[in-house]
């Protein structure tokens, strides 16, 4: 079995084509699941509106496409389900409006994305007087550490996009062993997974999300995977997964995991013997 738990809609604003052809291309690539993960409305302008996430008056229309979808993706042999991509941010006030969607709604599956690059978390740091490269990093991973303890979010995805779109100018993530390490013993604690995003192999330093010694790390604390390549198009389905999936094998990891109706379901690692 493959899957790919990671990808929009035309809704967000910023992808393009309908999830059926998400689905048409998942089946060319042999890959058996997909989930659909919009962007979560927000009530605050800063997380990014138009262009980035569908608005509240939209999430019926969101539900409906991707059952829709499900239905006419049968006759190719992939299911398909429904999450939703959430905010990960340090003002939990506001964060109220998104859970009462996540309480309200049956979402099979919910990442938990700390968006540095949106205005919310740059005005964030700009008020706390955050100004420094290593700063932002520390504090970046310790707001996904504190979402991680949260209980939202079954995976945390893409988790060191702060290294892309110009909000830090260095990363190298052995100098922030310590705090990138406690998020991750957070993620094993709460046993909940992180995302492997390989949509950071088109981006930034072109090294996928997150980046390999982050890796070497979470495997020696046991943490769990899901995968996705974070599609805003349908070529990008299933996007780097053979060359990606190959050498998680042989950093240890062994298996990757899914949600169904928030439950954790497991698959060997593709590739393996």
């Amino acid at each position: 079995m493959r899957i790919d738990s990671h990808m929009h809609t035309p809704l967000c604003g910023h992808a393009f084509g309908e999830p059926i052809e998400y689905a048409r291309m998942a089946a060319e690539r042999e890959i058996n699941l997909i989930t659909i993960t919009c962007h979560i409305p927000m009530r605050w302008e800063a997380f990014g509106q138009a262009g980035i996430r569908m608005s509240l008056e939209q999430l019926d229309d969101y539900l409906v496409l991707v059952r829709d979808t499900a239905e006419q993706a049968k006759p190719l042999g992939v299911e398909v389900l429904c999450g939703i991509e959430a905010e990960v941010y340090p003002d939990e006030a506001e964060l109220e409006p998104m859970d009462e969607i996540l309480a309200a709604f049956d979402f099979d599956f919910v990442l938990g994305s700390l968006h540095a690059q949106c205005r919310s978390y740059i005005d964030w740091l700009a008020k706390n007087k955050v100004k420094k490269d290593a700063m932002k990093i520390d504090s970046y991973f310790r707001h996904l550490k504190d979402g991680a303890e949260s209980g939202r979010y079954d995976s945390m995805s893409h988790p060191d996009v702060i290294r892309t779109y110009g909000v830090v100018n260095h990363f190298n993530p052995a100098e922030h062993e310590e705090v990138i390490r406690d998020f991750l013993q957070a993620v094993v604690d709460e046993d909940i997974c992180m995302e492997v995003n390989t949509s950071g192999l088109t981006k930034g330093d072109y090294e996928v999300h997150p980046d390999p010694l982050i890796l070497d790390w979470a495997s020696e604390m046991g943490v769990k995977l899901t995968i996705g390549s974070d599609s805003h198009h349908p070529h990008s389905v299933g996007q780097f997964f053979d060359v990606i999936q190959p050498k998680l094998r042989d950093k240890g990891f062994t298996d990757l995991h899914y949600f169904r109706g928030r439950q954790r379901q497991v698959i060997p690692m593709p590739g393996g013997s």
